[in-house]
């Protein structure tokens, strides 16, 4: 019986975890949030996973910004989120010039022209997963209504760009002079 190879990402806001085969065909995908709960969430999400593979064998390696402390305590191999994104670029979307990833409390761009290229916002949480949560909260949706109301605006609105507390209040002052939701909504995005 082959190998199967298991990848847990443990960041700030959730838990992410995928298996893939030997020939790289994903076999599993699930995330959920962990509310600060990291290893109860950790540890629903692996044992529920783990049941649709009994007796199987794994290779594992975990990621994330709170993945290394997990990887210590369960003497498991942590290997970095930029270095695991190259190289699942690399691997399955070679042809692939630029990624962002929005993270639960950073952001990432990496360039892939001549050489590879990486920025990171280090000072502000604007823009990101928490971010995005905050404004979905404030416009009574989630994240998918945002898209869903953005897909319907008919006006921009000029907002705080560089932090998120700022494009909050920017928010909170439109949603109090009667913007609509859909306007806010392509404005934040």
């Amino acid at each position: 019986m082959n190998n199967l190879y298991l990848g847990l990402d443990i960041g700030s806001t959730t838990v992410k975890i995928v298996i893939i085969d030997n020939d790289r065909r994903l076999l599993t995908a699930e995330y959920q949030r962990h509310y600060a709960e990291v290893f109860k969430a950790m540890g629903e999400l692996v044992q529920r996973t783990l049941e649709k593979y009994p007796d199987r064998q794994f290779t594992v390696a975990v990621t994330g910004s709170a993945g290394i402390g997990i990887a210590e305590k369960l003497n498991l191999p942590f290997v970095q989120e930029v270095i695991c994104s190259v190289e699942a670029v690399k691997t399955f979307i070679p042809q692939t010039n630029t990624v962002i990833e929005l993270g639960g409390e950073d952001a990432k761009i990496i360039f892939f022209d001549n050489s590879i290229d990486l920025r990171m916002n280090e000072t502000c949480a604007g823009g990101t997963g928490a971010f995005i949560d905050q404004i979905a909260a404030a416009l009574k949706t989630d994240a998918s209504g945002i898209n869903e109301l953005a897909s319907r605006n008919e006006k921009i609105y000029p907002l705080a760009a560089r932090c998120g507390v700022f494009t909050k209040s920017d928010v909170t002052m439109l949603l109090n002079e009667g913007a609509k939701k859909e306007d806010i909504s392509a404005s934040v995005l």
